[in-house]
């Protein structure tokens, strides 16, 4: 015999008007005045059937008490009766409903979760810590309260597995070209991890709003020698940019001196001006000038 293995059912929220509870509530007060009356009343005529009719109504208005809730705006209130679930009432005010209704209240406001620091590894294998915050609420209770245990917990849970498993796709600089990074590549990251949280907590009834890291760096173990990298890439990608401003300014002295006849070089002296020029030009210092005083060729 083989044994089958049924998948959990997914329950879907079912909305329902509950029933005003101010009409309900004057009935009530009506049954908490008329009970002691009905003692008082037992004491004076001797009537015993006053005193049994007073505490049936006074247990009656008891149970009756049970049946009154109130909703504040974007709170749901999810409804149970024995085990069996009845429905969902999302509109604000003062309700009744069967004293034996379980009612369990769940926050429809949006709420932040302001995730922990992870070391994780990113794509090339470095040491790097990530943190995120979520902006969330529900979006079908049924399914928060009875499709997952704990739906708080599990968006926290969720919401870390998430932010590691993105860490790990993705460098966290230095990519090669049109490659997407963590630190250079912001709002595309944050996008992939909201999609991919929504695709975790949609089963939870859960609605991602916006997903974006708050935190980024690398391990402290490596820190320093990575800010060493990041230092010296900073200088040559400087030294480049300068080497190349000063063999345009060289192309156009030489150019502007041979257009106006200024000088007329030979080979040797054009050489020597490419390099004395490139030299005041990519120097870092101050260069001070010597005057020849006697000819260009001496």
């Amino acid at each position: 015999m083989t044994d089958q293995i049924s998948s959990s059912s997914t329950n879907h929220e079912r909305r329902v008007k509950a029933n005003s509870g101010w009409a309900i509530l004057a009935l009530n007060l009506l049954m908490y005045i008329g009970a002691p009356a009905l003692f008082i009343a037992t004491g004076i005529s001797k009537v015993p059937l006053f005193a049994v009719l007073g505490v049936v109504i006074l247990l009656a208005a008891i149970l009756v008490s049970c049946g009154f809730f109130t909703l504040q705006p974007n709170t749901a209130a999810v409804l149970i009766l024995f085990g069996s679930y009845k429905g969902t009432v999302r509109d604000s005010g003062f309700f009744w409903t069967n004293p034996f209704m379980k009612k369990l209240k769940v926050s429809l406001r949006s709420r932040n979760l302001n995730g922990d620091k992870l070391k994780v590894n990113d794509k090339r294998g470095n040491p790097i810590e990530i943190a995120a915050v979520v902006v969330w609420r529900v979006r079908d209770t049924a399914e928060a309260v009875f499709d997952v245990d704990e739906y708080e917990h599990y968006v926290s849970v969720q919401s870390e597995s998430a932010v590691r498993h993105l860490a790990s796709g993705y460098a966290y600089d230095d990519a090669e070209a049109e490659e997407m990074t963590l630190r250079a590549s912001a709002d595309s990251v944050a996008e992939a991890l909201k999609v991919e949280l929504q695709e975790r907590l949609g089963k939870a009834g859960v609605e991602v709003e916006e997903a974006r890291l708050s935190h980024l760096a690398y391990a402290p173990e490596i820190a320093q020698a990575m800010l060493r990298r990041q230092q010296a890439e900073a200088v040559i990608a400087a030294r480049t940019k300068i080497v190349q401003g000063a063999v345009g300014m060289v192309e156009l002295a030489l150019s502007e001196l041979e257009t106006k006849g200024v000088v007329d070089l030979d080979p040797e002296r054009r050489a020597a001006m490419v390099s004395n020029l490139l030299v005041v030009l990519c120097g870092e210092s101050e260069v001070n000038p010597v005057v020849n005083t006697g000819t260009l060729y001496s």
